[in-house]
């Protein structure tokens, strides 16, 4: 067969420009990343406007940007139509849908990737790369080096580059390499494989109403820092780690299970939402443990953020509840009513993860955990320790006794205990999950 030459192939220089409206035409590729990066903006914020404010919003910042570009720089963007609207041109474009939580999965992960690259590149370099190991042999995850050929090897592990280069070296030392030439079984090398250790993850976010406070230069609130962390988070594991799970717990009184994609949106609870705002570190545990019990997974674990120590627990029966009233006879019970919960569903799209019968004991102290309240949760995370589930807290404030609760609760479980800055949880989140992971594949490979 003669070989591949440049005349053996025609080349077209796509029209971009034929065929497509002018809708379509007016709106650059610089423009889409302004635009990008003002959704980004709207969603990560606590109260997310609306699909039909929207477009008012899009329409003002890029006034703003090309205000600013005005008199430093020309510009071929074509001008715009006043009809023209941004808005319904993101939803052509499968950007935006024309509902609730108006991101669809294709503007998630484009504003996840920029949100994840704006992370990477403030860490060093050797942080970031694959699941590493210190052991190969035999698996179903091919790596880059390679190992002698032996009898009873998978074939389709046959590296055939260095297979011939190993005939050519070998036949190179005694005569003139020509070809056709001949392969020697000595000759053959094959790719090494390591096995596809994976891991699920389920990291609960604290949406109790302490969790929108600002603190910090930038005005970041801390369910925002939150909310910025677990969606690069999430678009580093779908991009580089698609074997592992990674799940999203909101949590406060109650439990629900997030989808990923709608990580954007999640707001903090308050005391309009019936007594939903306290903080139920039992509630988040239990659930976490159920979705971690469906999981084939080898390794499993918890990471918590959370900013306020435990002021609520389940309340299994009457026998609990009347132990309760004996010590503190106007102890405050509570069960979600019908109308709060499709309340919470349809404007959260989360569903609250409720048994029947079952109370929720409400008890804040200044400062302090009741002890019917620690001794349950306590409980719940030492049934996940026994499942083989590790749990890490990632705290986000600077409260003494908030701190010393988790470093206990933390010292009982074998556990590790993060105290960041709410301004860079993001790159803490990316640096521990790459860490983390990398220690479990190479503990796995090594026993």
């Amino acid at each position: 067969m003669s070989p591949h030459s440049a005349k053996n192939f025609v080349y077209f220089a796509a029209d971009h420009q034929q065929g497509k409206t002018k809708d379509e035409n007016s709106i650059s590729e610089q423009k889409l990343q302004q635009i990008l990066e003002t959704l980004y903006r709207q969603t990560i914020r606590e109260k997310t406007p609306e699909l039909e404010d929207l477009e008012q919003i899009i329409q003002n910042s890029l006034k703003s940007s090309d205000d600013e570009k005005l008199e430093s720089q020309d510009t071929d963007e074509p001008s715009q139509d006043e009809s023209f609207s941004i808005t319904k041109y993101l939803m052509t474009k499968g950007y935006l849908r024309d509902e609730k939580n108006w991101l669809t999965n294709k503007g998630f992960f484009e504003i996840g990737n920029k949100i994840l690259h704006d992370v990477m590149k403030n860490l060093s370099s050797d942080e970031f790369g694959s699941h590493n190991t210190n052991s190969f042999g035999d698996g179903n995850v091919t790596i880059d080096t390679t190992k002698k050929f032996e009898p009873g090897d998978d074939i389709r592990f046959l590296s055939v580059p260095h297979t011939i280069l190993n005939s050519v070296q070998r036949i190179s030392k005694t005569e003139k390499v020509s070809f056709p030439i001949s392969i020697d079984t000595d000759d053959l090398e094959k790719f090494e494989t390591i096995e596809d250790v994976r891991v699920a993850v389920v990291y609960c976010i604290d949406l109790s109403s302490t969790m929108k406070s600002i603190l910090g230069k930038g005005g970041k609130s801390r369910i925002e820092a939150a909310k910025k962390a677990l969606w690069s988070l999430y678009a580093l594991n779908k991009k580089y780690f698609p074997n592992d799970s990674i799940y999203v717990i909101g949590f406060a009184s109650m439990a629900s299970q997030v989808n990923p994609f709608d990580i954007p949106f999640l707001k903090t609870y308050d005391a309009n939402d019936n007594f939903l705002h306290y903080t139920n570190y039992q509630a988040a545990f239990r659930l976490a443990r159920k979705i971690l019990q469906k999981n084939t997974a080898q390794n499993k674990r918890i990471v918590m953020i959370t900013d306020g120590q435990p002021s609520a627990c389940f309340i299994e029966n009457d026998s609990q509840k009347n132990e309760i009233i004996s010590e503190k006879p106007y102890s405050n019970f509570y069960s979600p009513e019908e109308t709060l919960i499709s309340k919470v569903k349809k404007e959260r799209n989360m569903k609250l993860d409720i048994d029947k019968g079952r109370l929720v004991y409400l008890c804040y102290r200044y400062k302090k955990v009741d002890p019917k309240i620690n001794e349950r949760t306590a409980f719940e995370a030492k049934r996940c320790k026994r499942d083989g589930i590790e749990i890490d807290t990632i705290v986000v404030s600077d409260e003494g006794e908030l701190l010393d609760y988790i470093k206990e609760l933390e010292q009982g479980l074998k556990g590790k205990t993060y105290h960041i800055n709410h301004e860079n949880m993001d790159k803490v989140l990316v640096h521990d999950y790459l860490a983390k992971t990398r220690k479990i594949l190479s503990s796995k490979q090594n026993i």
